[in-house]
């Protein structure tokens, strides 16, 4: 017979202290500090920023060491910390043009305004193990270089000029919040960027992969890639005008993608866009990728079935906040529900073995 297991309470506390202690691991071992964390695993900070909602690196640091590294569990502690602060207002729209780039690379132009800057990248290594690093051997310092703020206008923009590419769309109306408002469809482009942006990275990079592999008839080059700061300005209502506030590591991806036209527009160029905190390239690709797949019915394409070109099935199912909630809660009690359902079988199988034995007399 399956009962309920019993003394939760004191259990609970008992699995509080377990993971408290195998969070701090061997402690001959020295323990990570907030600090080297934000420093060291920067990208794994980014990425917790990114997907919870939330730019601060010493709070994302703390939550990947609460977490024991759970990037998923550490999104979840950032998006639930971010639900209790409150807002003072809305800043204005960072202009990415003047961006202090730490990198900027373009598929599409060799010879960019201002040069293509590789910066801090994976791209070139060979992926070897370093075993320099297991001995704690001491990295030669990189060049100097100061990424200075100016005008850095983007590839689309020499495109445009010849009118070889769909026109930006300019939009003053202020989007819905996704972090304060539920989702709901339809979604306009606005509200189905802000759901890729906090989407799963893991998710999206597979979706934009299958867009390359032909689910959903899109070819896409990397019209531009930049990471870099920006200032962040807010209008401060009893000075009448904004000031910056402080500024934000981004990661913007611009593709350029081909289209044949269709009943309603010429061919040209189209566009696809990605956003996102901090150094988070794969993520922003991917994200490009995946709006210019879902953008097929405004543009006049057809619709070939594609699981990218779905936005139902995109924007139900990115958020691995929700997903994880979702899936882990099968794993917690469900006594009751499993009891009925046992009995159910039970009943069925009794009504079956029945049935089989009146065939058998007859």
């Amino acid at each position: 017979m399956y009962v309920a297991v019993k003394g939760g309470e004191r259990a609970i506390e008992n699995a509080h202290a377990w993971l408290a202690e195998e969070r701090r691991g061997d402690r001959d071992v020295a323990e990570l500090s907030i600090a080297q964390i934000r420093e060291q695993l920067s990208l794994a900070v980014n990425r917790v920023m990114a997907e919870g909602s939330l730019y601060d690196p010493d709070l994302a640091a703390l939550a990947i060491k609460q977490a024991r590294g759970d990037l998923i569990e550490a999104i979840f502690l950032i998006r639930a910390y971010r639900t209790t602060l409150p807002r003072f207002g809305a800043s204005e729209p960072v202009d990415t043009g003047a961006m202090a780039c730490d990198r900027r690379i373009s598929a599409t132009f060799k010879d960019l305004p201002g040069g293509q800057v590789l910066g801090p990248t994976f791209d070139y290594t060979h992926r070897l193990l370093d075993f320099k690093l297991a001995a704690e051997g001491e990295t030669p310092a990189a060049p100097s270089r100061v990424a200075e703020p100016g005008d850095v206008p983007h590839v689309t923009e020499f495109l445009n000029r010849e009118g070889l590419i769909e026109e930006a769309v300019h939009d003053d109306t202020p989007p819905p919040d996704l972090t304060r408002e539920p989702l709901e469809m339809p979604a306009d482009r606005a509200l189905r960027l802000q759901a890729l942006t906090r989407s799963d990275e893991g998710f999206a990079l597979g979706l934009a992969y299958s867009t390359q592999r032909g689910y959903a008839r899109n070819h896409a080059f990397v019209g531009e890639l930049r990471i870099g700061t920006v200032p962040v300005e807010m209008e401060i209502p009893e000075l009448g005008f904004a000031i910056d506030i402080g500024e934000v590591t981004l990661t913007e991806c611009e593709t350029v993608n081909q289209f044949k036209g269709s009943k309603t527009e010429p061919p040209q160029f189209t566009r696809g866009y990605g956003l996102v905190f901090g150094q988070t390239e794969r993520k922003a690709i991917s994200m490009a990728l995946v709006d210019r797949a879902l953008r097929w019915e405004e543009l006049g394409e057809d619709f070939v079935g594609a699981p990218a070109q779905d936005a139902e099935f995109v924007l139900y199912h990115a958020d691995n906040i929700q997903a994880t909630g979702f899936l882990e809660h099968i794993k917690l009690p469900h006594y009751v529900d499993f009891q009925s359902e046992l009995e159910l079988v039970r009943k069925l199988r009794r009504e079956a073995g029945a049935d089989q034995v009146q065939e058998a007399a007859e």
